[in-house]
């Protein structure tokens, strides 16, 4: 064990899964704004937004079902976010005192199949959009785009968060003058803004998938708030990430129903956004393919760099690990070769199916943020012992019975309720004429049991843990080690 910290080598990130110190906590608050909302302002959020219309809802109730879903999905990731400043640490490590020290396995290799499939969408779609534009394969491309997503996820945080806010200020002048153009240029088929003509189960579905994205982000957001000091305040934390992310959420997303509605059948991702582009001047289209895969690139690395957190979390449940700068090099080659070779391998069905994959995502971190939340801010109030996160047989135990069975059951009590195209329907939705309703189920369920089954945590006792505690998980984090 050694006992100085290990340096910064050549600009890139050394922390990992560790507790960040108070003295190197840095940046500014308003950077989570431009962070969140470019990481949902790239065309893989544009087709989310296509499920209510190719399902035969029409125009106006997808925007509606749109918004809906995105100020509901939304308020959730933006109070996770919230927790990475005052904790110091990533998202899914704060998994432990809920589930346990080995427990928390279940809720990691969800969170790491998201990031994988995810990826894979992403860079397929990033290689669509620069074979259009530059030509030269399409899985060239994608070997291009995983090779410099990983290099960005390496540099780590700090080129992250400045890479999104630069993107940012291209977007608005990119995409703002091809949104106008959609506007102006595009005709919809009759009845399209007709709010008489509600159906319940494209609006429904819709709702949920877009819920279900927004949600998703769940899982990454205090990776990206936890070098933040604590003095930030939770609600000001909040507010950045909510509405950047709901903004960036909102308009992609709209954009996408915009295009479905115009192309009707026809539509196909890059192709639509292709021709909707030279509709507003020859080659503009290009324009907006080839920025359109500079975000793709981000949010893969976004995701790589959640991906290996989340691995080495998984590693340290089973050995403890050292979060060493070796450790991030191997775990993020691990992740963008999974992603690499999976996008490869991909067939057609799989971006057909993707809108499936968001649901699964949906159902399976439903009763993890339920669970989490209620921990945070009803049970534990934001008190935690950050030390003993990182004992194998510390307070918050290897298994946390509590969580996992509010987990358990909260996603039971959702399947009836299940809606996934011709995968699945469950006897609820059936009787719902294949609306899905789970959200509201399992949201409700697993908080509410957690609540109960947590009365008997002593949050006082923690917290006196948590202060003497306090002064070594300090020296431990400068040494670069976890606490013992």
């Amino acid at each position: 064990m050694s006992t100085s910290a290990e340096p910064r080598v050549s600009g890139l990130e050394v922390r990992s899964i560790d507790y960040v110190p108070l003295d190197e906590r840095h940046g500014k608050l308003w950077h989570l704004g431009p962070l969140w909302f470019m990481s949902n302002a790239q065309i893989a959020t544009l087709a989310v937004g296509l499920i209510s219309i190719t399902e035969g809802g029409n125009l106006i109730w997808s925007l509606l079902a749109i918004v809906a879903g995105t100020l509901i999905g939304t308020f959730f990731m933006a109070f996770h976010s919230a927790q990475g400043p005052q904790l110091g640490l990533p998202q899914m490590i704060q998994s432990r005192p809920q589930f346990g020290y080995v427990g928390a396995l279940l809720v990691w290799l969800f969170a790491y199949v998201q990031y994988a499939g995810f990826n894979v969408f992403n860079t397929i779609l990033a290689g669509e959009a620069l074979n259009t534009t530059i030509h030269g394969g399409v899985k060239l491309w994608v070997v291009v785009v995983t090779a410099i997503a990983l290099v960005v996820a390496l540099v780590g945080y700090d080129i992250i968060h400045k890479a999104e806010r630069y993107l940012t200020y291209t977007f608005l002048v990119v995409f703002g003058i091809f949104t106008v153009g959609v506007l102006l240029t595009l005709h919809y088929p009759a009845g399209s803004f007709d709010l008489g003509a509600f159906k319940a189960t494209p609006f429904l579905a819709q709702f949920g998938v877009v819920a279900g994205y927004q949600i998703s982000w769940a899982i990454y957001v205090s990776d990206y708030s936890r070098y933040l000091p604590p003095d930030v305040t939770v609600r000001k934390t909040f507010y950045w990430t909510y509405f950047g992310s709901a903004l960036g959420g909102i308009w992609l997303m709209v954009l996408g129903t915009l295009l479905a509605g115009w192309a009707g059948d026809s539509f196909d991702t890059i192709p639509s956004i292709n021709a909707a582009g030279d509709k507003i001047f020859d080659g503009f289209g290009a324009i907006v393919l080839l920025f359109s895969a500079l975000g793709l690139i981000s949010v893969t690395a976004l995701n790589m760099y959640g991906g290996s957190l989340t691995l080495i979390s998984a590693i340290d449940s089973f050995k403890r690990v050292r979060p060493t700068l070796g450790v991030r090099l191997v775990t993020l080659g691990v992740t963008a070769a999974l992603s690499l070779i999976g996008a490869l391998a991909a067939t057609s069905n799989f971006l057909t199916n993707f809108n499936n994959f968001l649901l699964l995502v949906l159902y399976l971190f439903i009763p993890w943020t339920s669970v989490n939340l209620m921990d945070y801010y009803v049970v534990r109030r934001g008190h935690y012992a950050i030390a003993e996160i990182f004992k194998p047989n510390g307070i918050y135990g290897r298994w946390g019975w509590q969580g996992i069975v509010s987990y358990l059951v909260g996603f039971v009590v959702m399947i009836p309720f299940f809606s996934v195209g011709t995968l699945f329907v469950g006897p609820a939705a059936k009787a719902l004429d294949g609306a899905d309703i789970s959200l509201f189920i399992g949201l409700p369920v697993s908080a509410l049991l957690y609540w109960w089954l947590t009365r008997s945590i002593d949050v006082e006792a923690e917290t006196r843990i948590a202060e003497a505690e306090a002064a070594a998980l300090e020296q431990a984090a400068h040494e670069h080690r976890e606490p013992e």
